[in-house]
């Protein structure tokens, strides 16, 4: 059911709900082996709550790429500057250590980093992914060219969504502990459902609702 659900995506429709975004911008990353086309409805459904949200905009995301990285500090830099409010970061998977590695290099530019069936903790081999990961680039999967700790936690508010029957990620590894990300959400569902599932969504877009209220 999930595969369908990504290769659908430009064609569902959000739910309505209460609007939480309050104008900010969000860049919602994609993870290994998948674009933009697999975050459309998550960011149609950010973007009906009040966001306004926009994909990484750089094709397939491979691995981790220094000049995919430097557009996107670049982007953060930019929006914060055109909206003059912080900007959200959601990653998905791989997506998620972008997202982490943004947010400690541009930290004055971010309000949040959320990261969904992401490995931020533990062995990057914690996960059935990492031997594609390393035949498709020219480094291994604990050597990143990004030069930084994927594991740092970034100085700005980071929820690590989770799942215990994800079947990609270790969940111990997307999880986390308190020196790894400051919240934690437990939605079980499968790696390519997480982010694809209208109800996953929904409690995932919740949890920040309730980390803004608990802000003021």
């Amino acid at each position: 059911m999930s595969l369908p659900r990504v290769l659908l995506n430009p064609l569902r429709l959000p739910r309505k709900g209460p609007e939480i975004g309050r104008g900010r911008a969000v860049i919602v990353i994609p993870g290994l082996t998948t674009g933009d086309i697999s975050t459309t409805l998550l960011r149609r459904t950010l973007k009906a709550r009040g966001f306004v949200p926009e994909g990484w905009r750089q094709g397939i995301n491979l691995g981790a790429d220094p000049e995919k990285m430097a557009r996107l500090q670049a982007r953060v830099a930019q929006l914060h500057a055109e909206t003059g409010q912080k900007v959200v970061l959601v990653g998905w998977s791989l997506g998620g250590l972008y997202a982490r590695v943004l947010a400690n290099r541009e930290a004055e530019h971010v309000d949040m980093v959320v990261t969904v069936a992401s490995p931020i903790a533990g062995s990057r081999r914690g996960n059935s992914a990492w031997a594609l990961y390393e035949a498709i680039n020219d480094h291994k999967v604990d050597d990143t060219p990004f030069d930084a700790d994927l594991a740092c936690k970034p100085p700005v508010p980071t929820l690590s969504v989770w799942s215990a029957v994800d079947g990609i990620v270790a969940p111990e590894c997307a999880c986390g502990g308190e020196s790894d990300s400051d919240h934690r959400l437990q939605i079980d569902a499968q790696h390519f459902t997480i982010g694809t599932s209208r109800d996953c969504i929904e409690k995932i877009i919740g949890k920040m609702a309730e980390l803004d209220a608990e802000r003021g």
